[in-house]
């Protein structure tokens, strides 16, 4: 989650001078496309306009190889009446890059953050260095249709700053190998106890019906979060991150789900029934046991199953798979964790944007990308070069995949929205347990688990969360794989608190009694 800061707090005393003296001299005044020519629409309705185009100065994270070449930014510049000037910055020095530029007075027009940086800059938030934007969002057709709740999850001190990047609120659940559980006369699980049984089944029973001992219920990974276990402390009915108790909030590992948590993973561990290496163990190594037909249950992202499927069906056609969420704990409940619902998150800086008539043309662009023809054209490309329409839904060219990857892809970064909001369209589900994993994830949305910290403050989280975390974990693993006991994992529970856990759980109960 939240990052340290201490760059960008030294830097900030120091640059609040010249920015209230920028302040100061403000000017105050005032669905889904369906072919080629959706794209033209938008192109002549900005021409229309008669006005010159915009220049929109922006910075945004690569997350390719190489930078973009001009062709898809040229038709976005079309299709918006803008002139884009976008710095792009590979994505592991984008923080570097983002402390200097506003160190220096130099940030872009268009300031795109996770959610470590963006509660970093909070501080920035409140000190008047960026614009609050909701008096001008009703001004907006397509700029007001985004998410509430999503936006809530923005604010700072109830006011919102920025735009969002949407996801979808919680993709987690069960995929497995429905073949070997046809083998073996099991139905998709609905409780942990069902979980435990289909995994010891899955390691035991011969489910490939290959008369060895070759296979495994669960493959995890090194991951706590994004791997099997935050999931199953669902299940479980751990809170997420935090959550409340005798009316203060505490972290998730106070509570005793998740000792109950990391005792069920204890078991499947001790029991044989999941890949003993898993601290160690990648993503992609976890997969490749899943698709190599090694392990036959994999917890986490469910839309994940259509890239699992297409890699499996290469090594055995006749692999089967099938997909499950609601799973109930010891309680006879289903919950599960979610996100904030968004990527990152766009600020704009008034260092950059002088007046609101200047920020009326930056939202007035977003607007725009927001429009279902623009939000296809940012996302899929141009429709057959990159994309064909199939059953109102995206394929993309495969043959044409270099193009997508070097003139498409980047552009990813720019999006507002989730298709919802923007009427875009979504990749078509050609593959009928992935169409189900879509539909699960929508269904995962009546019941979520939320962090009540979202919106609240500590600057002692911000500062020394990463280190104190990361003896948490160690001591989860160290508990599941029987290095320590129960005493032991109390102990450093007790160590967290002595090294700043105390300040974080008083800073975060101060904030959330401050919000009531």
């Amino acid at each position: 989650m939240k990052k340290s800061s201490k760059l960008l707090s030294l830097l900030l005393s120091s640059f609040l001078a010249a920015a209230v003296l920028t302040a100061c001299g403000e000017d105050t005044s005032s669905g889904g496309g369906n072919n080629e020519s959706d794209n033209n629409d938008a192109q002549d309705q900005a021409g229309e306009m008669g006005e010159e185009p915009y220049t929109l100065t922006a910075m945004y994270n690569l997350h390719t190889p190489e930078t973009p070449d001009d062709y898809l930014k040229e038709l976005l510049e079309e299709a918006t009446n803008t002139k884009l000037d976008i710095q792009w910055v590979p994505d592991g020095n984008y923080e570097e890059r983002l402390n200097t530029a506003f160190a220096t007075n130099t940030l872009p027009q268009v300031v795109p953050m996770g959610f470590n940086m963006f509660n970093q800059f909070k501080d920035a938030i409140r000190a008047d260095q960026f614009w609050e934007i909701e008096p001008f969002l009703d001004e907006f057709e397509n700029l007001r249709k985004l998410k509430p709740e999503v936006l809530d999850n923005t604010r700072v001190d109830g006011k919102l700053y920025s735009l969002y990047q949407g996801r979808p609120l919680s993709r987690q659940g069960l995929i497995y190998r429905k073949d070997w559980a046809d083998n073996l006369g099991l139905e998709a699980p609905t409780t942990t106890e069902e979980v435990f049984e289909m995994a010891r089944a899955f390691t035991e029973d011969d489910p490939n019906q290959s008369g060895k001992d070759d296979t495994i219920g669960l493959t995890d990974r090194n991951d706590l979060i994004y791997g099997a276990f935050k999931t199953i402390a669902s299940w479980f009915g751990t809170p997420n991150y935090w959550g409340e108790k005798d009316g203060e909030l505490l972290p998730e590992f106070m509570f005793d789900e998740y000792i109950e948590t990391m005792d069920f993973v204890k078991e499947l561990h001790e029991s044989g029934y999941m890949n003993q290496d898993f601290p160690v163990t990648s993503k992609d190594d976890q997969q490749a046991m899943f698709k190599n037909g090694t392990a036959g249950m994999y917890i986490g992202s469910l839309p994940d199953v259509m890239s699992i499927y297409n890699d499996a069906k290469d090594l055995n056609p006749d692999v089967e798979y099938d997909v499950q969420n609601y799973i109930e704990g010891p309680d006879g409940e289903y919950g599960i964790w979610a996100i904030p619902g968004y990527a990152s998150v766009v600020l704009f800086p008034k260092s950059a944007i002088a007046t609101e008539d200047e920020l009326r043309k930056v939202l007035a662009f977003y607007d725009k990308l927001m429009t279902a023809e623009v939000a296809n054209l940012l996302i899929w490309g141009v429709e057959g070069e990159h994309y064909q329409v199939v059953d109102d839904g995206v394929e993309t060219l495969e043959d044409n995949r270099q193009k997508i990857d070097t003139q498409v892809r980047p552009f990813l970064s720019m999006e507002i929205g989730e298709p919802e909001t923007s009427g875009r369209y979504e990749m078509v589900a050609t593959y009928e347990v992935k169409a189900k994993a879509d539909a699960l994830v929508i269904d995962n949305e009546n019941y979520l688990i939320q962090d009540p910290t979202i919106v609240l403050d500590s600057d002692t989280y911000i500062t020394h969360n990463d280190r104190l975390q990361q003896m948490i974990d160690d001591a989860t693993y160290k508990y599941i794989l029987r290095q320590i006991d129960l005493d032991g994992f109390n102990d450093v529970v007790e160590k967290w608190k002595n090294e700043g856990g105390n300040d974080i759980i008083a800073e975060f109960n101060d904030s959330y009694q401050s919000m009531k």
